[in-house]
Parts: structure tokens; sequence; C-alpha cells
């Protein structure tokens, strides 16, 4: 059995105090949850948009790069094509959003000079070279989105497993345990007061059947008194002189009489 689970004052005041903590958690888990959904469906609109924008400026391109395989062939515009540098002007940051690290992608702006001669190339290769610029950025921004979407989405379902927990779980538990250990402590005051005053009524009782046989001996001291006085009345009314003889055994028996009487008072 949990110790703290006892019906004591101790008890009662760490449980009301875990129920309080658990409504606070709860109350936070439930703001950072819309918070970051508020966050995750502005992130699902943005991607959105920058995906039409993709869709869009890859046809561009494509357009583009085609008139220039028809109007420079396709064997120059892979030579060029080799002359295109590798990006590594990409940098990976990291922000943070109740909690939540979700990822900031940077890199240098395009717009670099290009890297073959104007005199061999049309100007159709031109526009594919920049709607492809175009279209690496928008996937830079597109992947940095789609990953903190996808972060932002994992956080939404651990904290509401949270939530869900302190809202079914600990709550209720933690309120039956204040109320079944205020029960208890109410239930062993009541016990208390009674046990009390049942000891009140014994003692009572007891003091009534002191009293009752106390005026019991009083009772038979009186009856004794009584016999003493009528013996003194009997022994008084006797003539010693003329009736010794007759009355000798008479006054001996009321005198051993009165002797017991007093040696039982004493």
């Amino acid at each position: 059995m949990d110790p703290n689970t006892f019906p004591t004052k101790g008890n009662l005041i760490l449980a009301k105090n875990s129920l309080k903590l658990a409504h606070m958690g709860y109350e936070l888990m439930d703001k950072k949850r819309n918070i970051l959904i508020r966050e995750l469906m502005g992130l699902i609109d943005e991607a959105k948009d920058i995906q039409r924008q993709i869709d869009v400026t890859f046809r561009e391109a494509y357009a583009a790069l085609q008139i220039a395989n028809m109007e420079i062939g396709i064997t120059n515009v892979q030579t060029v094509s080799y002359t295109v540098p590798v990006e590594e002007s990409i940098r990976i940051k990291t922000r943070s959003i109740m909690g939540v690290e979700i990822p900031l992608v940077e890199a240098d702006p395009s717009g670099q000079a290009p890297t073959y001669a104007y005199y061999s190339t049309k100007e159709s290769l031109d526009q594919a070279r920049q709607a492809f610029e175009k279209v690496k950025d928008l996937t830079l921004k597109l992947s940095m989105i789609e990953n903190s979407a996808y972060r932002l989405a994992a956080a939404i379902k651990k904290t509401q497993k949270r939530a869900n927990a302190l809202k079914n779980i600990t709550i209720p538990h933690y309120t039956q345990l204040s109320k079944d250990i205020a029960d208890a402590l109410e239930e062993g005051a009541r016990g208390v007061h009674t046990t009390e005053g049942h000891q009140t009524e014994k003692e009572q009782g007891k003091l009534i059947v002191r009293l009752s046989r106390t005026e019991i001996r009083a009772a038979r001291r009186c009856e004794e008194i009584r016999s003493v006085r009528a013996a003194f009345a009997v022994l008084s009314g006797f003539d010693f002189i003329q009736d010794f003889r007759k009355n000798f055994y008479l006054f001996k028996g009321g005198f051993v009489i009165i002797c017991k009487v007093f040696v039982k008072k004493m």
C-alpha cells in the first residue's frame, strides 16, 4: 500500500497540492498545444503557397530550357551546366517555438554572374538559369517549412498525449484521493466524538451507582440508629430494682444487642 494514501492531514495536503499542480500542468499543456497548432496551420498555408510557386517556376524553367536546347543544342547546354558551381552557402540554424526546436535554413541570395560566355549562348539559356535559381531558393524554403511542420506535428501529438493523461488519469486520481482522505478523516473525527460521549455516559452511570450505594448505606445506618434508639427506649422503661431478677436476662440480651450495633458502627 502506498504510504501517501494513508488518511492523514499531511497526505491530504500533499494530495491537494498535487491536484493543483496537475490542473496547472493541464492548462499549460493545453495552451502549448493551441500555440503549436496555430503555428502548424500557418506553416501549412505557407507551404501550399510555396508549392504553387515552385510548380509555376518549374514549368517556366523547363519551357525556357527546351527553347535553349533547340537554339544552341543539347550538347552545348550540358557543357554549360558543368560550369555551374555547387551551392555551399547553405547554413542551417534552429529556433524554438514553445520548446520545440525547428530548423532555420539560410543561404546567400542568388543572382551571381553567369559562368558562361554571352556570345555563345542565347537569351533562353539566361531565362532558364534564372528560373532554376528561383526554384532552388523556393525549394530551400519549402524544405525548411516542411521539416518544421513535421516536428510541430510530432510535438502536438506528444503534448496531446500528456494533456489527456493529466485530464483523464492524474486529475481524477488525485481528486478521488483527496475526497477519500477527507472522508476518512471526517469519519475518524466522528468516531472520537462518539467514543467520548459513550465514556461520559459510562462515567455518569458509575456516579449514579455510587450515589445509589451511598444512599443504601445511609439508609441502613438510619435503620440501625433507629433500632438503637428503640432499644434505649425499651431499656429506659425497666424498673431494675423491682424487677431485677425477672428482667435480668432481658436486660442482658438488650445490652448485647446495643453493643453489637455500636461495634458494627465502629
